[in-house]
Formats: structure tokens, C-alpha cells, sequence
């Protein structure tokens, strides 16, 4: 049986005024450690000292301090043993050698072959969605087989699904990135071009047909770029989805599954779900089975509000050591016309012949500007208020960025804007936005009508 070493150093407590505690990892094994969570909350730095190891399939670098915050829940794992440090006083810190990390590894092993092949057979690479249940890891396990597959040379994308916490741009977003560098152990992966479309809510289910209507826009845009780049497309893509695998969510990844034409499927910890997705999948599509890591924690509501509220913090004003200095101006009524995505809900009966309920739910319906927008992120989306056609397609249009309406006015007309660019900002744009702190989201478009200052503005804000 392997055993672990654990020994409290005093040394470096006079230098840096923190706890130190020393972990002689053996191999295969994995150190578990979570920072507690909270604005006053010490920070915890990791230190590697000797061997080799890696965070979430990224190498750590020996001598090194890794700064993680409050609310950071980090395993640290070796293959062939290490000694690291931990600075400061984690909530929980522990030694675990029952890990899944070799069926990771076989799991992105496979997937290097399908590479291989794609390359001498000139096709294209595999396309993995990863599937389950909420808190079962699936962010970490795409970030890991990116990870291992970038290491090897390849260029894969992420596709992220996940509206509620998504790991490349703001929550209630869909988006696309090109991985071609590990990721940062503390920061991730450099999210410097992503490919990003606004759904305006943290649930799919707030309108569905978006949702599966962004899917299918991201499949189109990157099976594209795979047309035109040869290393898109042998790397192929590892697609991380939401975790509503019941009803209407259970479609949502069958639509997703046929429209990015995956071949390979990975089922975290739910025999359930693997079995009916081998059931309604073709048989060509390969579905594995894969066990959770034992270092899953469950996050409450309150965690997966917080974590929202300092992606979108982080966007605005930079993560730790790089601070963004956002600008703050005003924007009159009168450049702007608004319009609501999605119409209500009527009876059958009442609907106009040949139109169904679904057709409502991407409909751009007029709407009065109000204080109901403060404090709701605007997504930028290049896209031009003369074009009819344009207008109508707009929730089919990536979008290049954010702004915050802070302040509205009602009786001057006028409402204040938080921006990461100066004024002006760039013509023929569109918003799309959501709450910031848990109001009622609502999916609205304001367009700058044309000829004013902000000449054929979009803004949509959801």
C-alpha cells in the first residue's frame, strides 16, 4: 500500500507569515486541497519541491508559488512522485491514491490515436462531448484532455455548452476556443479570441429552441474553420455541456451530438444516461462510461452565484495581478430601439394558421425602454439596423464583447454604460445581456437607430 508523507515546516513562517505544510506525494497519487471560500479568506500558495506533477493536466513548475483564492478546489497529481509545499491554511487538505487518472489518460490516449488516423487517412480528428450530471467534473476532465492533447502538439478546440458557468467567456454564454497552449494553472486557458454567441440566461430551458439554435450556429462555424485549417481539424473538438440530462435537457445533448456529428461521447457517473444515449445515439458513435474523481465537491447555489458574479467581475476588472480599468459613459434613449427575443406564451387556438408555438421564441418583439435594465450585461454583436434581414438573424451573430448598463434615467432619457473600450464605441454592433444579480432575465434587443450618434448600433440585451 502506498503511503504519504505529511510534516508541518515552521521555517518559512517568519518569512512570509504563513503556515507551511510540506505532502511527499508517491506515485499516482493525488493531493486534494480546497481554499475556503469568502472575501476574507487567505489565500493558499502551492509550491512544487521535487518530481513532477500537474494540476488538471497542466505541469507545475518546480520552485514556483501557485496563488489560489478563496473557493479554489485543486488536486495536484503525480505519475511518478513529488514533494510540494502548501503555504497558508487550506480548509481541507488531503492525500488520496484512489484516482481515476489512468482511465483519463487511456481516455485521451484513444483519442490520440483517432488523431493519428484522421492525419494518415486525411479525414477529420475526433469530436468528444462530455456529458453528466451537475458537480460529476466535467469541466475539469475537458480541461484535462485539452490539455494532454495540446502537450502532444495538437491543436483542439473547446466547445463550451455550459451556460451556468462557463469556463471561456461571461455566464449565459455559448462559446468556441482554439487551445493552443496548456493552461494557466491559476488562470486557465487564455481566452485572447474566443468565438462567442449570447444565450441571456444561466438555463437552458429559459428557451430551448435558442439554445439548440446557438448549438447548431457553433457546429456550423467550427466545422468551417476545420474546412480552411488542417490543424482544427485533426485536433477536433471536446464539447462541454450543461447538467440537465433529464427531459428536454436529455435532447438538448442528442441535438448537440447530431449537429457537431460527435464520434465519441463521455458519460461521468451516470449509468442511466450512458445507457440511453447508447440507446437513441448511432451505433458508429463510441459511448464510454467514465468514473467521477472522489475530489468532486457539490456546489450549493450560493457557490454557483459567486462564481458567476467574479467571471464577470474578472471580465471587467482583470484577474488577480493584471487589472482592467473599465470606462463609464452615458447613451441617450433616442439612439437606441429595443426589441424582446421571444414573444409570450399564448394558446394554440389563438395562434395565426400554420404558425406554431416554437416559432415565438426567437421573434424580435418591441419594447419600452426602462429602469428594469440597470445592472444587466450588454453582449457586442456586429450587425446593422438597415438590414431587415441582419436584424432578424441577429441571435446567429457572434459577439465581440460586454458592457454593464449601471445606471438608467427615465425622465432625462439617458442611461450610464460600464465598458472595457472608450467612447465611442464601434459602429454596427449588437447587446445581448442578462441580470447581474439574480432578477427575473429578460431577452431584449435595443437597436441605435441609424443616423444618430451611435449610427446602427444592435443592442440586445436578454
Amino acid at each position: 500500500m502506498a503511503t504519504e508523507s505529511v510534516e508541518k515546516s515552521i521555517d518559512d513562517a517568519p518569512a512570509n507569515g504563513k503556515e507551511c505544510t510540506r505532502f511527499d506525494l508517491e506515485k499516482e497519487t493525488e493531493l486534494r486541497f480546497e481554499v475556503e471560500a469568502g472575501e476574507a479568506a487567505e489565500q493558499v500558495e502551492l509550491e512544487l519541491l521535487t518530481g513532477l506533477a500537474e494540476v488538471f493536466g497542466s505541469e507545475l513548475n518546480r520552485n514556483k508559488k501557485y496563488v489560489f483564492g478563496p473557493g479554489s478546489k485543486i488536486a495536484v497529481f503525480t505519475w511518478q512522485g513529488c514533494s510540494v509545499n502548501l503555504h497558508g491554511k487550506p480548509e481541507v487538505a488531503y492525500v488520496s491514491k484512489d484516482t481515476p487518472m489512468l482511465l483519463y489518460l487511456n481516455t485521451h490516449a484513444a483519442l490520440e490515436q483517432m488523431r493519428k488516423q484522421a492525419e494518415r487517412e486525411n479525414e477529420r480528428g475526433p469530436r468528444v462531448m462530455v456529458v453528466g450530471p451537475t458537480d460529476v467534473g466535467k469541466s475539469t476532465v475537458c480541461r484535462m484532455l485539452l490539455n494532454y492533447a495540446v502537450r502532444v502538439g495538437r491543436r483542439p478546440t473547446l466547445v463550451e455548452l455550459d451556460v451556468g458557468q462557463s469556463g471561456v467567456s461571461v455566464p449565459g454564454t455559448v462559446s468556441a476556443l482554439c487551445i493552443e497552449r496548456p493552461a494557466d494553472v491559476e488562470e486557465g486557458f487564455s481566452v485572447q479570441a474566443p468565438l462567442v454567441y449570447h444565450f441571456g440566461s444561466t438555463t437552458p430551458g429559459t428557451n430551448i429552441k435558442l439554445y439548440n439554435k446557438l448549438t447548431s450556429c457553433l457546429a456550423e462555424m467550427f466545422s468551417q474553420r476545420c474546412e480552411v485549417n488542417r490543424k482544427a481539424s485533426v485536433g477536433g473538438c471536446i464539447i462541454n455541456t450543461c447538467g440537465w440530462v433529464k427531459g428536454s435537457g436529455y435532447q438538448a445533448l442528442v441535438h448537440c451530438a447530431s449537429t457537431f456529428q460527435v464520434d465519441v461521447v463521455l458519460v461521468l457517473d451516470h449509468e442511466r444516461l450512458y445507457n440511453e444515449l447508447k440507446r437513441d445515439l448511432p451505433h458508429f458513435v463510441r459511448v464510454v462510461l467514465l468514473p467521477k474523481s472522489g475530489g468532486v465537491v457539490e456546489r450549493s447555489k450560493e457557490c454557483r452565484r459567486e462564481t458567476r458574479d467574479e467571471k464577470i467581475r474578472e471580465y471587467f476588472y482583470g484577474f488577480r495581478g493584471v487589472s482592467y480599468y473599465p470606462f463609464s459613459f452615458e447613451v441617450r434613449f433616442s439612439d437606441v430601439r429595443i426589441y424582446k427575443i421571444g414573444a409570450p406564451s399564448i394558446p394554440d387556438s389563438c395562434l395565426p394558421l400554420g404558425m406554431s408555438q416554437d416559432d415565438t421564441q426567437l421573434k424580435l418583439v418591441p419594447v419600452t425602454p426602462g429602469r428594469d435594465l440597470t445592472y444587466h450585461v450588454l453582449s457586442v454583436s456586429s450587425v446593422e439596423d438597415g438590414d431587415e434581414g441582419a436584424r432578424k438573424s441577429i441571435v446567429e451573430i457572434p459577439v465581440c464583447g460586454f458592457i454593464v448598463v449601471t445606471y438608467v434615467d427615465t425622465q432625462t432619457q439617458v442611461m450610464k454604460v460600464l465598458s472595457p473600450a472608450p467612447r465611442p464605441l464601434p459602429r454596427h454592433t449588437a447587446y445581448h445581456g442578462h441580470s447581474l444579480y439574480g432578477h427575473e432575465v429578460k431577452q431584449i434587443i435595443l437597436v441605435v437607430r441609424s443616423g444618430n450618434l451611435f449610427r446602427d448600433w444592435v443592442w440586445c440585451i436578454f
